[in-house]
């Protein structure tokens, strides 16, 4: 297997004649992987993300209730009261301003992957080459 790895020449610092030669260490005749490397690269940076999520209560702090049919306005929620500007806007939909948002998102999502170890080293060796 050494035979078969391209010989290296070593030089000192102050020499420009080489001192010696070495074969190159087997790392750099990995297969280059770059669809692995990728794979790898974007599942890693996943693992460095905070859960994040909205407000449970967020687009339902109005008392919003429907006005029926009958009023040549759509069925969706609207703010109870008078005298401001809030009042008979639509609510809760999310469709609406101020309303909530269509699937909330979650704490509970999964932020984060495992990679199986053998496929990082494969993509540390590829990126390498």
């Amino acid at each position: 297997m050494a035979a078969a790895r391209p010989q290296v020449y070593i030089y000192s610092n102050d020499d420009s004649k080489p001192t010696s030669q070495i074969s190159l260490p087997a790392v750099f005749k990995t297969p280059i992987r770059s669809d692995l490397v990728n794979f790898v690269h974007t599942n890693m940076a996943k693992n460095h993300r905070q859960p994040y999520a909205v407000s449970k209560k967020a687009g339902h702090q109005t008392s919003a209730e429907s006005w029926g049919t009958g009023r040549a306005v759509a069925r969706i929620p609207r703010v109870r009261g008078g005298g401001t500007h809030r009042s008979g806007q639509g609510a809760f939909g999310n469709m609406c301003r101020g309303g909530r948002m269509f699937a909330p998102t979650k704490t509970w999502r999964r932020w984060h992957r495992k990679i199986n170890i053998k496929q990082r080293r494969f993509a540390v060796a590829s990126a390498l080459a």
